[in-house]
């Protein structure tokens, strides 16, 4: 075995690891508050009479997400006072932020928006940066736990949990406040955390002595450059002159799906579906289906490699745009939306996959939680800006053209992906071999690509 080969791990050796398990949990932790400071809340505010312009000004509460980065270093490098003596580091940072997930939620249900709009507001922010500080502990935690070989499915059963909890922060707190009332939906919702507690707390400790908070004799400035600068030179310093290649890829390769994603549902409403066919074949059929492509990505990446499974995602992802396209030529046909539906959601489940893994692949393991969170931010950037333009493009163009506009963005991206290959396998056939002194090929650990 060369040393860039690494041991093929069979199906049931994947499955039958018990850190999938705390990983589908702690993705539903992640999930649970997404739709609960946006679509869910903004049904409740609705009702309660606030107008759309204020409800629309609520999704500044994203910014939260977007952001994450900027708050990240503390997580890698700073300890939770008392809690990280008892639990370490990674889990005391998502105790943190779980307990106060469920103190937003709290506040939410206990107030009231027509009379008392701006504290629904304060608490709906103090979930979002809550929710959006579990992320990068989440991540951190996860890139820690496992090789990168094993980054796909991991990455998967973190995907299955989230989509999980959407539905129950969607559809499960709707029925609830449709049979009890809105207060008890968001109460509900704040004790059903109590998932990623457990999971938090089920987890092993993978601090494992190296903590890395910096010592009381160092200088503030000292501190503040390891803490915030160093993160983004060491991988600057890891990938060299790659690295404005591998940000851009980073960037474009899910802007497809969040162009089009934001035009999706007025295209629906245009062509005369029902709200209840969106419902039922968007909402829930299609998450099952998105399910499966996580999977499959995961599957695919133990198989076919990391490389391979970026670019079928990346080809897969924005070619699926094009069935929309032929669906706003077609009309009202519930069959063609399925499809549509069907193939969009597998290629976007598989293509999230694909980047999770590669994405966890870049990061240093002293740095995790801080790049991780800044390649997330980057990733997720592009796709709120641009898609900001895209009802402009949509009445400029038409849907037709619109749709076949965001899979070409697939282009430059399926060329990164060939290049960046290209370019990382040459290096390491220049790479030397290690020996030991006697000689013989030196046993070197794994590292991330």
């Amino acid at each position: 075995m060369t040393k860039t080969e690494r041991p093929r791990l069979s199906l049931a050796a994947l499955l039958s690891d018990g850190r999938l398990a705390i990983m589908l949990a702690l993705g539903f932790s992640a999930g649970l508050p997404f739709l609960l400071v946006f679509s869910t809340l903004s049904a409740w505010l609705r009702e309660a009479g606030i107008s759309r312009t204020d409800i629309g000004l609520l999704s500044y509460v994203a910014l939260a997400y977007s952001f994450k980065f900027v708050w990240a270093p503390a997580i890698d490098r700073l300890d939770v006072p008392v809690l990280s003596g008892l639990f370490g580091r990674r889990r005391a940072w998502m105790l943190t932020a779980q307990g106060g997930i469920a103190l937003g939620l709290v506040g939410i249900a206990l107030s009231d928006p027509a009379t008392s709009l701006g504290f629904t507001v304060a608490c709906a922010l103090v979930v979002a940066f809550f929710s959006a500080t579990q992320d990068v502990v989440i991540d951190g935690w996860r890139i820690d736990a496992a090789p990168t070989e094993r980054q796909g499915m991991m990455s998967a059963a973190y995907q299955l949990g989230y989509r999980l909890a959407l539905i129950c922060a969607g559809a499960g707190a709707l029925y609830i406040a449709d049979f009890v009332d809105w207060r008890s939906a968001y109460l509900a919702m704040a004790v059903t955390m109590a998932v990623g507690v457990g999971a938090s707390l089920c987890a092993p400790n993978l601090d494992l002595g190296r903590e890395r908070a910096a010592s009381t004799g160092t200088s503030f400035l000292a501190r503040a450059r390891e803490m915030v600068i160093e993160p983004f030179a060491d991988l600057a310093r890891r990938k060299g002159p790659l690295i404005a290649a591998i940000l851009a890829l980073v960037a474009l390769f899910r802007l497809p799906d969040f162009v089009a994603g934001v035009m999706a549902n007025p295209l629906y409403i245009d062509l005369g579906f029902s709200k209840s066919e969106i419902a039922s074949v968007s909402k829930l059929y299609g998450v099952w289906i998105g399910i499966l492509g996580a999977f499959a990505g995961g599957i695919a990446a133990t198989r076919l490699g990391l490389w391979g499974t970026l670019l079928i995602g990346a080809v897969s992802a924005a070619a699926s745009n094009l069935m929309f396209a032929w669906l706003a030529l077609a009309g009202h046909d519930l069959n063609l939306l399925m499809l549509s539906i069907s193939l969009d959601n597998f290629a976007g489940g598989f293509a999230g996959t694909a980047l999770i893994a590669y994405m966890s692949s870049l990061t240093s393991p002293a740095f995790a939680a801080t790049q991780y969170a800044l390649l997330s931010s980057l990733y997720a950037l592009p796709g709120k800006v641009v898609g900001g333009l895209s009802g402009y493009m949509v009445d400029s163009f038409g849907y037709p053209t619109f749709f076949v506009l965001t899979a070409a963005i697939g282009i430059p991206t399926t060329l990164l992906c060939i290049a960046l290959r290209s370019s990382m396998a040459e290096e390491r056939e220049e790479e030397p071999a290690a020996v030991t002194p006697a000689g013989a090929p030196a046993a070197t650990p794994a590292t991330r690509s």
